[in-house]
This record gives C-alpha cells, structure tokens and sequence, in this order.
C-alpha cells in the first residue's frame, strides 16, 4: 500500500514536470488565423470591386475619347443635324467652290478623339477646294451639338445614320469616305457595311492591339486585357478592313508617336480593296500634311474614281 502511495506520487511529480516543460504558444500563432481570415476576405472584396468596375465604368470611353462642347467658330461650314437615337447628329458641310456649285461627288469625313468637325471639314475643304466636293464632317455623339453621351459604342451606329442622310441627298453620285486617326475606324465601319466609291484612311490605329501593346504592360494586362474586350466590334479596324472592297487611298506618318507606324501597317495590310499608300515621310500625328504628298493626297480621288466600280 504504501509503495503504490510512494509510486502514484512519483507519477504525479513527473507529469507536474512535463507539463511546465511545454512551452506557451505564441501570440503570432494565436492571431495567424484571424490574419488569413481578414486577408482573404479584403482580397475577395477587392477582386468583386475590380470585376465591378471593369464591367460597369465605361473605363474605355474615359482613357479614349475627349468630347468638347463649347462653340468652335466655323466661317465657311453650313451645320445640319439629322435625328439619331434619342437625340441629334451634328453634321457641318462644304459646298463644292466650283462655279455650278453643285458637287459630283461627297467626301464623308470622320476625325481624331479630339476633333471637332467645325474647323476639320473646313481643313478638307482647303485640301480639295480644286475638286467639285461637297465635304460632310461628323460631330461624333457627345461632341459639339451631337447629343451626349460620348461613347465607343455610338460611334459606328451614328456613322451609319451619317452615311445613310448623305446618300438619300446624294441621288447616286459617288460617296467616299475618310477618317483621321479614331475617325478610320468609323470610315471602315461604313465602308464595311455600305456601299462607297472609295476610303480615304490617315493614321489608322489598330485599337485592340495598340490597348494590348502599348498599356499592357505597366498594368500587367489587369486593365488592358479586359479594356480591350470591351471595344465595340464596329471599331475593330482590322477585321473591318478585311471586309472592305472598295478603293483604298492609306495616308501613313512616318515618325507617328500616337499611332505607331506598325499598327498603322497592321490596318493597311489587311485592307482587301486595292491600296494607294501615302508615306508623309518625318511626320508626326498632327503634321500638317504638305508638298509632295499633299499632291498625291489631292490626286487620291480621281484614282479612288478611275478604280471605283458602282
């Protein structure tokens, strides 16, 4: 009996030891859990945040287009609107210099992201004031007297709804189309769907593939992959110009810093009508254009008009 008291004792004394021999958890192990637990839901919720936003926001039209509506003095210009969705179109025309007046031909044009049609026709018209032109500038949808909002979405629809009002005063003659810069996505939209006499194209930017190459990188393709997913496909130039068979005049600045020459080629060799290129040799994006290819550029339409077939 009393060794089982004397054997039950010592147990009882070496447990004691091991048990204060185990050391205490640390306070990092104790708040581990929670840690994850906060740090995974904060990453959920910024996940859900970026899918919102990049599925709600109309980020695109943000980093694209910069609508202005303030009065631009137009001298020459006669503006017209024509209805378009809930609102109106702005369309500022030309008329032709010549002594009759009367045009055989309408050059439909379509500008930069920056533009406004008010002093651009006016520009055009300088450059074809010896060609018996009527011109047809576009305010696109937010811009100028077009009604808002401005986005990526509404350009090709008013295009169309452009071409459409120019070809009922028309009466048959020939239409051509032109676009500088964002505007060449808009004239391949048209000239994809409609029937034209020609394209005149200055700077094309492949869209899509400029997103992707030119700002993928410094955001690892978080905002311009799904950007460019986003862009309308009646803005898609390239697969647009695979369509287009009418004659092609492809004005390309050789020293562009906003549409790189290699997306501009990108444009020009999947056009699949017949193709005059223009090189403006040291030009930048707003160069003006003058001398040899202003010439050329002057020329353009009677080319477009001897390789028309209507």
């Amino acid at each position: 009996m009393q060794l089982s008291l004397l054997q039950a004792c010592v147990k009882l004394s070496i447990a004691s030891q091991f048990w204060t021999k185990l050391p205490e958890p640390k306070a990092s192990a104790i708040y581990e859990p929670a840690i994850m637990k906060y740090l995974s839901l904060f990453l959920l919720s910024a996940f859900l945040l970026y899918l919102v936003i990049i599925s709600t926001v109309p980020l695109l039209d943000w980093f694209i287009l910069f609508p202005t509506t303030a009065p631009v003095p137009s001298s020459t210009a006669v503006r017209r609107t024509i209805p378009f969705e809930h609102g109106q179109l702005e369309i500022w025309t030309v008329p032709p210099r010549s002594a009759s007046g009367l045009p055989d031909l309408y050059l439909l044009s379509f500008y930069g992201n920056g533009s406004r049609a008010e002093y651009a026709v006016q520009a055009d018209a300088e450059i074809f004031c010896s060609k018996p032109v009527e011109l047809w500038g576009v305010n696109y949808p937010g811009y100028g007297g077009s009604t808002a909002p401005a986005r990526l979405a509404r350009i090709g629809p008013a295009a169309l709804a452009a071409f459409d009002a120019l070809k009922m005063i028309a009466q048959g003659r020939p239409i051509i189309v032109s676009g500088f810069s964002l505007g060449t996505a808009a004239a391949l939209y048209v000239a994809a769907h409609r029937t034209v006499a020609g394209v005149i194209l200055q700077d094309p930017p492949a869209i899509r593939q400029m997103i992707l190459g030119q700002h993928g990188w410094w955001n690892l393709f978080l905002l311009a992959g799904p950007l460019s997913l986003r862009l309308p496909s009646a803005l898609d130039s390239l697969n647009n110009a695979k369509t287009v068979r009418a004659p092609g005049v492809f004005l390309l600045s050789e020293k562009d810093r906003v549409v790189l020459p290699k997306y501009q080629a990108l444009i020009l060799n999947a056009y699949a009508g017949k193709k005059l290129a223009i090189p403006l040799p040291g030009a930048d994006h707003n160069s003006v254009i003058s001398g040899t290819a202003l010439k050329r550029l002057q020329g353009s339409i009677d080319w477009v008009l001897e390789q028309a077939s209507f």
